[in-house]
């Protein structure tokens, strides 16, 4: 793990570069997210044009003397509204940052923000098999809510994904 500090803030527009990026290797490399084909910068600065600096809907990026590595967002669990304090949260994580403790100081954040915000429950959806996301999301007090067996094919397989769920304190 690095000594130099670990700065967590809100995510700005001159992110979404880099957060494009990282996640673009996750959809090439990984099982972790469903989206095949990567995606472009335009279609990255939308997507995070739903998030704001208050409110439920957050995105937080981790860097390191100026370079980016990871972010958590938390989102709307569903579209409907009764659906409203629920969300859904996800960590991802530069691939050279892995294993250095940037998952959990940006959950801590995300958390610690939410605390205040009228949210339920978190939930998160994890494919499978991922010890160390699971072990990161149980860390912050997230247990098992179901397995959704089979429901993504990438790669050329199927996979499943578990949910996990946290309660929050509102």
């Amino acid at each position: 793990m690095s000594s130099l500090p670990l700065t967590i803030r809100p995510a700005t527009d001159d992110d979404v570069p880099a957060l494009t990026d990282l996640y673009n290797h996750y959809i090439l490399n990984s099982p972790a997210t469903f989206h095949l084909e990567p995606l472009t910068v335009e279609q990255r600065r939308e997507w995070a044009s739903h998030y704001a600096d208050h409110g439920r809907y957050r995105l937080l990026v981790a860097e390191r003397e100026g370079a980016l590595l990871g972010y958590a967002t938390s989102s709307p669990f569903h579209e409907r509204l009764a659906y409203q304090t629920s969300i859904e949260c996800s960590v991802y994580i530069h691939q050279d940052a892995v294993g250095q403790g940037v998952g959990s100081r940006l959950y801590t954040a995300l958390f610690d923000i939410l605390a205040r915000e009228p949210i339920h429950r978190a939930y998160a959806g994890i494919t499978m098999p991922n010890d160390a996301s699971v072990g990161l999301h149980r860390r912050f007090g997230f247990r098992d809510a179901g397995l959704y067996t089979e429901v993504g094919y990438k790669f050329g397989r199927y996979w499943d994904v578990a949910w996990l769920q946290k309660d929050m304190p509102n």
